[in-house]
């Protein structure tokens, strides 16, 4: 099983963000992608907001580095660790725009774009940028589509849909993969619905574990009815880690422990038929996050399977 992570700093949500991210910046921000790489890790993440309104900003804060630019820049920093977007809202964006800018991402780091898709769900973010929110879902149904010509290996892409047309406008470089795979975000029926027809992956948003092996189930059941086959990898968010005995109060949500604790009670995801597990890590500061992500990747990963 497989494990990834979203990286700190790069987004501050007050849901997961620790208080010494408030005061880093870049330089932590490498160190820890730099961990990630070192330890095994699948892919490290980055999260994708244009603008945050006043009434959110309490809640959501205003930190939100662009993912191109940051995943860009960890390219060049990192040698073999997967870049993940989760998840891009690709509906603000023309799909040629959006194209262009993953398809030099992915030719840049030798392939090791992931790029995970998502309808979003801030109004005003949408009104800013003049589309339409009420239609967000139909817009992102088309703007894959449209996603999966103009990332393909054809230097002419082509598209014809209701809100995007498009053909003999050239694009290079093309992406070093000969498909990019798309993973959908959500938890939503229309949004697991999609990932199962229109995705090569299903990325959650939180769902307890108690909820997972049905929805796993819809999506095997919604795939094997349109006869889709191939490889699908099924994502679940694990709860917050600790790995070891901390001398601090983790929260008591969090799954603690030696490393064969945490080991075991992760095997459970895979039980369920999950792929690969995002964690994330309680911590107090950046050295501790860097300690914990290099004792789940010594300790803890090798006990997943």
């Amino acid at each position: 099983m497989a494990y990834g992570i979203q990286l700190p700093v790069q987004s501050q949500s007050t849901l997961y963000t620790e208080p010494w991210e408030a005061g880093a910046g870049p330089e932590d921000l490498t160190a820890v992608a730099r961990a990630a790489d070192a330890a095994g890790f699948a892919y490290v993440a980055c999260c994708d907001h244009v603008a945050i309104p006043r009434r959110l900003a309490p809640a959501m804060s205003t930190v939100w580095y662009d993912p191109v630019a940051t995943l860009a820049h960890l390219a060049a920093v990192t040698a073999r660790v997967r870049l993940l977007a989760h998840v891009a809202v690709v509906g603000l964006r023309h799909p040629l725009l959006t194209a262009k800018q993953y398809a030099t991402l992915d030719r840049l780091s030798g392939g090791r774009l992931l790029l995970g898709v998502g309808a979003g769900h801030v109004r005003e973010e949408f009104e800013a940028l003049g589309v339409d929110f009420e239609r967000r879902g139909a817009v992102l149904d088309e703007v894959m589509d449209a996603l999966r010509a103009a990332l393909g290996p054809e230097e002419y892409p082509e598209h014809h849909g209701k809100r995007y047309d498009f053909a003999g406008l050239g694009q290079r470089p093309r992406p070093a993969q000969p498909r990019v795979p798309l993973w959908v975000g959500g938890s939503s029926p229309a949004a697991v619905r999609r990932a199962a027809l229109k995705g090569d992956g299903w990325l959650p948003q939180g769902d307890p574990r108690d909820r997972l092996p049905e929805r796993i189930a819809r999506i095997r059941r919604l795939r094997e009815e349109a006869g889709l086959g191939g490889a699908f990898t099924v994502g679940a968010i694990a709860e917050p880690l600790y790995v070891g005995r901390p001398g601090w109060d983790v929260g008591r949500h969090t799954l603690g422990g030696a490393p064969e604790e945490v080991a075991e009670s992760l095997r459970a995801y895979r039980a369920m038929g999950v792929d690969q597990i995002q964690v994330r890590f309680r911590s107090r500061s950046r050295s501790e996050l860097i300690e914990q992500i290099a004792a789940f990747g010594a300790e803890v990963a090798p006990r997943l399977d």
